[in-house]
């Protein structure tokens, strides 16, 4: 999975991703936090591809998506590569924030308020630049 931003303000972010042969456009809310505004159109792969290439502002993200199945939950996990490799996140989709849920042993600590992991920030400050 290759995804770049063409926006990235405060109210929200724009960005491409393609995905095997497939393209997005997505939009989502900047607020911090489990929640936020997103909305995401199929595009031509073609367009998608482009948009990356000349359109977004560098570096891409790179990363691989696994499909988890825990506990009647699908997590996404993600595992960075180029200059955000050593990250792997974790997310669930929940139908709303007080939803329960187990969380699996292989999660690690809750990150949803860290805006460091937010891919639109990887994009700025790659994860090979953190300090602890």
């Amino acid at each position: 999975m290759r995804q770049g931003y063409m926006i990235s303000g405060e109210q929200a972010s724009v960005r491409v991703r393609v995905q095997g042969e497939q393209a997005f456009l997505n939009i989502k809310s900047a607020t911090l936090g489990v929640w936020r505004r997103e909305y995401d159109y199929p595009i031509p792969l073609r367009d998608g591809e482009e948009i990356l290439d000349h359109l977004c502002t560098g570096p891409l993200i790179d990363k691989t998506r696994y499909h988890v199945e825990y506990a009647g939950h699908t997590w996404e996990v993600d595992v960075f590569e180029g200059d955000n490799a050593g990250l792997v996140v974790a997310e669930i989709e929940l139908d709303s924030e007080d939803q329960v849920f187990e969380k699996p042993h292989w999660v690690g600590d809750e990150v949803s308020h860290d805006p460091r992991y937010y891919n639109v920030c990887l994009v700025k400050h790659p994860y090979k630049e953190w300090r602890d």
